[in-house]
């Protein structure tokens, strides 16, 4: 009894201190309780900042913002109501507002979190006379976008309410906020949305609002957000969006010697007014359930295309570079390209001229029998055909290509520069040489690239051997250009190969397969792409119209322009995109066209609907 009395002090004595300890931790040593009782009887209530405006290169006003206002709701403070009248007032259902305020109570019973968003100015006038008769209830004002100019939507992006992940990945936001979603709303969301201000009320036990807490020492004020200035050239971007009416594809325009994007255009695309207030949810089903037009699928970024003929520029460098062959080089074209087994397989040319084809030529009339012999040699230079593809593939991707190029826009593709390792894959069955990858030399086969990088590459031609990250902000209020975009990327191209290459582009304007759409008083230097494709549809090959692919730069001497022109299914690269082309080049340079008539079949012409249907249906797309 007495080993058990003792037990019993000894369990007391323990029991009394852990308490003795537990009182000292939570009065002496800490605040929980102190921050706790703080919470009870204090409310925050945030005031919420404009959101950075954004401009073009010219400062012209590309988004603004305009006032809205959201009915806000605290549960735990919402006392008994005329439901009736109420749902009336919001114009919504009873069945509306049970689902509103139990999702409202399942994020945070004490929270404010938005009932109803964005109130019709004359429904606010009217509401804001009643509010006080509903607690828990308030008129909570916020800034939306706007945007004065309804082009560029895949540039500027959009704003909407914040998820469930990003809430609990940053504790900035509150359900109900709203937050950048894509394009430069979405990457400088950050610098965009300025700081929002707490205002703390004192509440008394009966949870009633007596006065400010403090006298509202501890008070902020918002902080508006940094203003942003684009690269972009608002007028040319109207302009490639109108040329690209009734198209499908991409336009993109870099400033050679900054890497600044001036137009960056996918078509189709869509008013950006459509992505603002209660419509957005309407609206943005609507395009993303839009599988043949993909409005807000960028184009530029993200669609990946064989390159065609754009790509023997590369190859003529590179093979240059490798020394195996030289301006004064020439091959024999018999109409195509006899190679593989016994010489059975053959690629058809098209430069209109049989016989022997000098460098110059073969650029400027786009032979690909000259590139495929250039291309052979290059592979076939090196021990083995992996070490040759290798080196390759080395000196391709030095331009940018079979990498996402890191611009600051928050989504692009990498495209696909093959590798050894790639065709030990693709053919497993047999040793792969050279002419088992020849359709590299013409751009086609397994290569995909984006049109950013082929704009890129264009130029790192017209800088004779260097480009500079293409980027879309030139100037941030307050803050400074990130560096990777002002230090320039050499090439593995020496810069004394680039003028024969060049010159070889000028004439193609001069004498080759874009001189019709040459421009008097403007040198332009330029290369046209026609790229083959199909799809395959349960087994079944079928041929679709060819993509038609320009890409340029001007003036020869100090570009100030360099572009990408990809036409889905537009025929030739001299149909659609090389007079494209040579208005966008014109509407940059001299502010006009001296062919109006030109411009307004661009502008008109309602391209190969009947190839677009072949598409609406899900199929593996496969390129020639």
């Amino acid at each position: 009894m007495r080993s058990r009395g003792r037990l019993l002090i000894i369990f007391t004595i323990l029991v009394g201190i852990t308490y003795i300890l537990k009182l000292f931790y939570l009065q002496i040593l800490t605040d929980e309780y102190k921050k706790k009782a703080t919470r009870i009887s204090v409310k925050k209530v945030y005031t919420f900042p404009e959101r950075g405006y954004i401009y073009d290169r010219n400062e012209k006003l590309l988004v603004a913002n305009q006032t809205s206002y959201d009915v806000m709701v605290i549960p735990k403070e919402v006392k008994t109501l005329d439901t009736i009248e109420f749902c009336s007032l919001l114009k919504i259902t009873k069945k509306d507002f049970l689902k509103k305020f139990n999702r409202a109570k399942r994020y945070s019973p004490r929270l404010a979190s938005v009932f109803v968003k964005q109130l019709a100015k004359e429904d606010y006038a009217y509401l804001q006379e009643k509010m006080f008769k509903y607690e828990g209830f308030y008129i909570q004002k916020r800034a939306i976008r706007n945007y004065p100019i309804k082009y560029a939507a895949n540039v500027v992006g959009y704003i909407g309410e914040v998820n469930e992940k990003k809430i609990k990945e940053d504790s900035y936001y509150q359900q109900g906020e709203l937050i950048g979603i894509n394009g430069v709303e979405k990457q400088y969301e950050k610098l965009l949305r300025g700081k929002k201000g707490i205002k703390y009320f004192q509440k008394d036990n009966h949870n009633k609002i007596i006065g400010s807490f403090k006298n509202g020492t501890l008070d902020t004020r918002a902080v508006t957000g940094n203003d942003l200035t684009l690269t972009l050239d608002i007028d040319l971007q109207i302009y490639g969006e109108q040329l690209m009416r009734n198209k499908r594809g991409a336009i993109i325009a870099i400033e050679p010697s900054s890497g600044e994007i001036l137009a960056l255009v996918t078509a189709p695309s869509y008013d950006p007014n459509l992505m603002v207030g209660r419509k957005r949810a309407k609206y943005s089903t609507q395009f993303l359930n839009d599988k043949t037009n993909k409005p807000m699928f960028d184009r530029g970024l993200k669609g990946e295309y064989a390159p065609g003929s754009p790509f023997k520029i590369v190859n003529a460098l590179i093979g240059l570079q490798e020394q195996v062959i030289n301006t004064s080089t020439k091959f024999k074209c018999i109409g195509g390209y006899r190679y593989g087994q016994r010489a059975k397989a053959f690629m058809k040319c098209h430069c209109g001229t049989h016989g022997w084809v000098n460098f110059d030529k073969a650029i400027n009339k786009s032979c690909n029998s000259y590139f495929s012999n250039t291309y052979r040699k290059i592979i076939e230079k090196y021990e083995t055909p992996e070490e040759g593809i290798d080196q390759w593939r080395k000196k391709v991707m030095s331009f940018g290509f079979g990498d996402y190029l890191g611009t600051d826009l928050p989504q692009g593709n990498k495209g696909l520069i093959p590798d050894s390792k790639f065709y030990d894959n693709y053919y497993p069955s047999f040793r792969w040489r050279a002419v088992s990858t020849i359709s590299n030399a013409i751009g086609q086969g397994q290569i995909a690239t984006t049109p950013i990088q082929l704009a890129n590459m264009t130029a790192a031609v017209a800088n004779r051997g260097h480009f500079y990250t293409p980027h879309i902000v030139k100037k941030i209020k307050d803050n400074k250009l990130d560096d990777r975009y002002t230090i320039p990327k050499k090439t593995a191209i020496d810069s004394v190969y680039f003028e024969p290459v060049i010159q070889g582009m000028y004439n193609v304007f001069e004498k080759g397969t874009a001189k019709y759409s040459k421009v008097k008083g403007i040198d332009i230097c330029g290369k046209t792409g026609t790229v083959q494709n199909y799809i395959k549809r349960n087994g079944e090959k079928i041929a679709m119209a060819d993509h038609s692919i320009f890409i340029a730069f001007a003036p020869k001497d100090h570009p100030k322009i360099a572009l990408a022109i990809f036409i889905e299914n537009g025929g030739y690269g001299s149909q659609y995109a090389a007079p494209i082309s040579s208005l966008m080049i014109e509407k940059y340079l001299k502010g006009k066209t001296q062919k109006p008539h030109i411009e307004q079949k661009m502008m008109n012409d309602t391209l190969l609907l009947k190839e677009y249907r072949k598409l609406q249906t899900p199929t593996n797309i496969e390129r020639e």
